[in-house]
């Protein structure tokens, strides 16, 4: 059956049974079923997969029958995790920011594979910023193969292209930025600039469903895995759930703010007391979900960072 809710909800409807919730795993598809079961007044929930693939593994034989029946006794019996329906402005704000970063990445493949070819010919161009790269990559190719020298111009053009998109895509998000009043409040905290805010903004959306700000740093996977049996007690490496592009713009936010931020704030402080001790990758992770958890309260409370005052044995 085609994956659509009008017509899943004609076939449910088909069956003269009474339903009283429909279950359904969160997937790229989650809110536009949710969106359409809504439409037809149908109750639906939508169910963390991650979690339901633990419960239906249990299953011998893995079919779609049995994998439908896994998720009827699981609504059931209430063993599922709810996944929040986003809403509409947050599903449009994070569609703009991923592909945002799909042109970012495009432009860096460029960069780098320009790069690359011109080590082949003993030219190493340094560091260049995304404006000057373009006349300095054309200065240093005048003595190569005609051919050569052509492709390069060519990628160049679409490696100008990219930047010219990027520029007009960033002036639309400042304007969007600029008139949200939760997006500005972020943008006090060190670090965090309108991208990072407004992919927070986007992937938070209700900071009010989270009970405690300490727990916003476990759901973007910036905290590390545990594993207890008896008297064995593991620890290890970062969870990763959540989202990845959230976490990496974090923790770029922590870089900024333990290596170019000028001011001081307790928040620095801390993190470079633990760099001192841990070393610059651990710390901006740290840092990182520090800020989560942080920006998040900033959100709840509606106030602005609080820099801290500088101590005298800091100053």
């Amino acid at each position: 059956m085609q994956t659509d809710p009008h017509a899943l909800a004609d076939a449910i409807e088909k069956t003269g049974l009474k339903i009283e919730l429909v279950g359904f795993e969160s997937g790229s598809l989650g809110h536009y079923l949710a969106q359409g079961f809504k439409e037809r007044a149908m109750a639906a929930v939508c169910m963390d997969a991650r979690k339901m693939s633990a419960i239906l593994s249990v299953r011998v034989n893995k079919t779609d029958k049995n994998d439908a029946r896994g998720i009827a006794d699981a609504l059931r019996t209430g063993m599922f995790t709810r996944v929040h329906e986003k809403p509409q402005d947050a599903i449009d704000r994070s569609a703009i920011l991923s592909m945002r970063r799909c042109i970012v990445n495009q432009r860096t493949d460029i960069k780098n594979h320009i790069r690359g070819i011109l080590k082949t010919y003993g030219i190493r161009l340094g560091s260049v910023g995304p404006k000057r790269f373009n006349e300095t990559v054309k200065h240093r190719i005048q003595d190569l193969d005609r051919l050569v020298r052509q492709t390069i111009e060519e990628m160049l053009e679409i490696f100008d292209m990219l930047d010219q998109k990027i520029d007009r895509l960033d002036g639309e998000l400042l304007k969007i930025a600029h008139n949200d009043k939760n997006v500005r409040l972020l943008m006090t905290a060190q670090g965090i600039n309108p991208i990072t805010a407004l992919t927070y903004k986007a992937e938070i959306f209700d900071p009010s469903r989270f009970s405690n700000s300490r727990v916003v740093g476990a759901y973007l996977g910036m905290t590390p895995t545990q594993y207890s049996s008896g008297e064995m007690q593991k620890q290890g490496r970062i969870s990763k759930c959540g989202s990845n592009e959230l976490r990496s713009l974090l923790t770029e936010a922590a870089v900024v703010t333990l290596t170019r931020s000028k001011r001081w704030s307790k928040l620095k402080a801390w993190g470079l007391k633990l760099m001192r001790k841990k070393g610059i990758k651990k710390a901006s992770l740290a840092v990182g979900r520090k800020l989560a958890v942080i920006i998040h309260r900033m959100l709840v409370d509606q106030k602005e960072f609080v820099w801290g005052k500088t101590s005298t044995k800091a100053a």
